[in-house]
């Protein structure tokens, strides 16, 4: 496939650059944080008679935002520069393995993204710069040589879980915090959600390499799904989902300003989803009544749910 141009086909080129940034990276970073934002502002007295409008709000996360999908961008797009060979067996669609992108305009884009990322949160203030500071260094460990943490399972595993579980949400919550007047203290219900997205990375890390068997083991990445099997890594995934979500259910009622029956009621209820439609999905057969791409898909949404939901369970406690 001959490397698109934004010049001759500035929409072919788009869409290119969407798969590129890994979509459901890019939507599960935008409800973090608007997820976050709202947790913060839940606790500002009189919102709009201290000071506060609505532009300047709609600002402050705009501002996050930017910054935070700028350093996306660059993490997802430096492990599939570091993954070209790997991408063609596992994933042949992404741009970089199909030849869509040149390494020069994958180059191009990383390093105009982490320049919008850094740029945007100096003008943030501290625990912005921070957060995105340090998710940018641990996204250059999991996936560049001589570091290239991916290789090793525990720590493929804890690059994704502290910068999702978290870098993202601590600091997040202290830099909205910071810029509406509020204490920079963390309250238990952000605890609470930073440990159940941290669990929830766990799982998504290890379902991301399932499919990915036959490239990891050909360059020596030693996934869990490499080292055990993808059939006995599905049942130890889906078994620390059900761990998450019991253990939300039932915590949520001793959470300080947490609406614990709207907590119970909706993660009962999606984790048996999950099991109904696991039960449907086969490793062996591509064409089983779920195939696991859709099934996978499914798990991220439950992830970007949970950035809806806690802070409704906030605002209605």
């Amino acid at each position: 496939m001959p490397v698109l141009s934004f010049a001759k086909s500035p929409q072919a080129w788009l869409y290119a650059l969407w798969k590129f940034s890994r979509p459901h990276t890019i939507i599960g970073t935008s409800l973090s944080v608007l997820g976050l934002f709202l947790l913060a502002l839940q606790a500002v007295p009189l919102l709009f008679e201290t000071g506060s409008t609505l532009g300047g709000l709609i600002g402050l996360v705009a501002a996050a935002w930017i910054a935070c999908l700028g350093g996306n961008v660059y993490i997802v797009g430096l492990n599939q520069l570091e993954d070209v060979a790997i991408d063609r067996i596992n994933k042949p669609n992404l741009p970089l393995a199909s030849g869509e992108f040149s390494r020069q305009q994958a180059y191009g884009i990383i390093g105009t993204c982490a320049a919008i990322a850094l740029g945007l949160a100096i003008t943030q203030g501290p625990f912005l710069i921070a957060t995105v500071v340090v998710s940018l260094l641990i996204g250059t460990a999991y996936s560049l040589p001589p570091v290239r943490l991916k290789r090793f399972p525990f720590w493929a595993s804890f690059c994704i879980l502290a910068v999702r579980g978290g870098v993202v949400n601590l600091g997040l919550f202290l830099h909205f915090s910071d810029r509406l007047g509020l204490p920079t203290t963390i309250p238990a219900k952000v605890w609470a959600l930073a440990a159940f997205v941290v669990i929830f990375s766990i799982v998504i890390a290890i379902f991301k390499d399932i499919p990915d068997i036959e490239g990891d083991r050909k360059y020596n990445i030693t996934t869990f799904s490499v080292k055990l099997g993808q059939t006995a890594v599905f049942k130890l995934a889906r078994l620390m989902l059900t761990g998450c979500y019991v253990a939300m259910a039932f915590a949520a009622f001793s959470i300080p300003g947490l609406n614990g029956w709207l907590m119970a009621v909706y993660h009962l209820g999606a984790i048996a989803v999950v099991w109904g439609l696991s039960q449907r999905v086969s490793l062996a057969n591509p064409g089983a009544a779920m195939s696991y791409p859709a099934f996978y898909q499914f798990i991220w949404k439950l992830f970007f749910l949970e950035y809806l939901v806690f802070p409704l369970g906030c605002w209605l406690s």
